[in-house]
């Protein structure tokens, strides 16, 4: 009660300073409900961490709002000040900041932009709601010394965040550990002085169009000068006079304007919209997530599509730094069926192996590069890489460790994040990676050929892998952690009738770069399991992965997709008993 009243005092905004005084009225009163909200908002702080903050949006030090933006921003401010001196520079540090469409936004843009500018930094806010890759550009563009994105990403309405980028050496890259402790602590000091007293300035600089600019013409040249040529008319695109019909949703998201000006510079076809899903909207009210891997989220895209007779369905979240791909099936009721991120991920892995090789080639020079994906994802790209003759790397989850991997060509993680053209933007970019894929999809079309023969193509090529994912949705992230610490105290020995064959945890000093809460079990039959809690979201995460290599690509397929029915059900079982136990303790 002391504590949220203090905060009600000092709240510089009247929406959540009247929630807070609410609430303490009726906790006063004796109304449980309001009393362990009381505690959830009030008992702590919202930690912030690699990925930044995320939380709910409300009044109280554990949630979203306008003064933990503030001492978030001052924070961050007196970190870059600290780093500057360190390295002797003259010149201020300096930040771009930009936001999405969610709720609460733009309002926190620009008090991360006054706070920052009345800390002495030379502070740049874009000039209107934008994908989250155009902030990650818009470091590297502009050459600063940061980047603050304010987005929630694909999570539930309620929600909103604070993701942080660094320039310089860090290259336009999320932040890593150590980095998120020093700026935490910064935070903590912020924190002690009152909201009210922290300096701000309104002599930041809103950006005009100029970035945005920037950012298509260099998206869409990389797109351009990677199509593959029609040997019979060299510097024809193959399928440039092919004609595909696209459907595209923005998921109530702000990727539309940026995304379609891509596809047209890139000379790829005009798209036709989810018109309900089209201008952005905080509320997300067609969707319950608006995460375009959640079940429904593509009914409407769906609908559009078979009213057009579309070829593909392009999806992207609210922030536009992910993407899914949707395209015809004869098996699936609704007609369309969505690419898993890992199939994507390995289409195109390959395409960007073709590119870099035919770059090589042309250039007289040896391949080089490194082909990677975070750990949890499918470890198909490993036989790319080796088809090819790339390195192949694997890093924490997470794209701040994809993004640093070191001549990097192309990245992916299973959670529909693609890297396509590192030179340009250093973090996952569902516009760039869409314009690819597209491109993709309209040179198959040209040869008579669809996505799905190009999977079966791989599978011929590379063997099948099979990937599923059990997700567990539990009451709270500490619940996820305590779920995954139960796994680590009573391991699974089998699953199914096949042995575990090892088992390595990501905690163990030396087992990775950076400790991690994630749990691998390799099996006796060469299938795989990942375990971990969601850095982000209530949920504990579990990836299968499965392998053949062995018939044609339509056996090799039903043996993978077999394995990974009895793994799936066998890891359910064992995870429903653990919870049984925890229950009955």
């Amino acid at each position: 009660m002391a504590e949220a009243t203090a905060w009600a005092d000092a709240d510089i905004d009247a929406r959540t300073r009247a929630e807070a005084r609410a609430l303490i009225d009726r906790a006063g009163r004796g109304d449980e409900t309001a009393i362990a909200e009381l505690a959830s908002a009030f008992d702590g702080r919202l930690a912030f961490g690699t990925a930044g903050l995320r939380g709910r949006l409300g009044a109280g030090p554990m949630r979203m709002n306008r003064v933990v933006v503030s001492q978030t921003s001052a924070g961050f401010a007196a970190y870059l000040r600290e780093q500057a001196e360190r390295r002797g520079s003259r010149d201020a540090p300096s930040v771009v900041i930009g936001y999405d469409g969610r709720i609460g936004s733009a309002v926190f843009a620009r008090d991360t932009a006054e706070v920052m500018s009345g800390a002495g930094i030379a502070t740049y806010l874009l000039p209107e709601a934008g994908p989250t890759p155009l902030t990650a550009f818009a470091v590297r563009h502009l050459d600063v010394s940061a980047g603050v994105m304010i987005t929630a990403s694909h999570n539930p309405p309620r929600d909103n965040g604070y993701k942080v980028y660094l320039g310089d050496d860090d290259a336009g890259s999320q932040i890593a550990p150590p980095t998120d402790a020093e700026i935490a602590a910064h935070i903590e000091r912020a924190a002690a002085t009152p909201v009210k007293d922290l300096p701000r300035s309104h002599g930041y600089s809103v950006l005009g169009s100029g970035v945005a600019d920037a950012y298509v013409s260099e998206t869409s040249a990389a797109v351009l000068a990677g199509l593959p040529q029609r040997t019979d008319a060299p510097g024809v695109a193959i399928g440039a006079d092919t004609d595909i019909r696209v459907v595209y949703t923005a998921m109530h998201g702000v990727g539309a304007e940026l995304a379609q000006r891509v596809f047209l510079s890139s000379g790829l076809p005009r798209v036709t919209p989810v018109r309900e899903q089209l201008m952005p909207d905080g509320h997300f009210p067609t969707v319950d997530f608006p995460n375009p891997e959640e079940p429904g989220a593509l009914d409407l895209s769906i609908r559009t599509a078979r009213a057009t007779q579309a070829d593909l369905i392009v999806a992207h979240d609210p922030d536009a730094d992910r993407l899914a791909l949707a395209a015809p099936h004869p098996a699936e009721a609704s007609g369309y069926r969505r690419l898993t991120g890992n199939e994507l991920g390995l289409l195109l892995g390959w395409r960007a192996a073709e590119r870099a090789t035919a770059d090589a080639k042309q250039r007289q020079v040896a391949v080089s590069g490194v082909l990677a994906c975070t750990i949890v994802s499918s470890p198909a790209l490993r036989a790319v890489a080796e088809a090819y003759g790339f390195a192949y790397a694997e890093t924490l989850s997470g794209f701040k460790w994809v993004s640093r991997v070191p001549g990097l060509v192309f990245g992916f993680e299973e959670a529909l994040g693609y890297l396509i053209h590192p030179a340009v933007v250093r973090d996952k970019d569902g516009i760039s990676a869409s314009a690819d894929a597209i491109a993709m999809v309209r040179e198959l079309a040209s040869q008579g050929r669809t996505i799905w023969d190009r999977l079966d193509e791989a599978s011929e090529r590379f063997g099948h892998f099979a990937s599923g994912q059990v997700t567990l949705r539990l009451a709270s992230m500490p619940a996820a952690s305590a779920l995954s610490a139960r796994v680590r105290q009573d391991p699974p020995r089998e699953l199914g009738t096949v042995a575990v064959a090892t088992a390595r945890d990501l905690l163990d000093p030396g087992a990775a770069e950076v400790p991690a809460d994630v749990l691998r079990y390799d099996l006796a039959d060469g299938s795989r399991v990942m375990i971990r809690p969601s850095g982000t979201e209530p949920k504990l995460k579990v990836y299968l992965d499965t392998f053949s290599d062995v018939g044609t690509a339509a056996e090799r397929r039903a043996t993978a997709e077999r394995a990974l029915g009895e793994l799936e059900r066998s890891v359910r079982a064992y995870l429903e008993g653990l919870q049984t136990e925890a229950a009955s303790a």
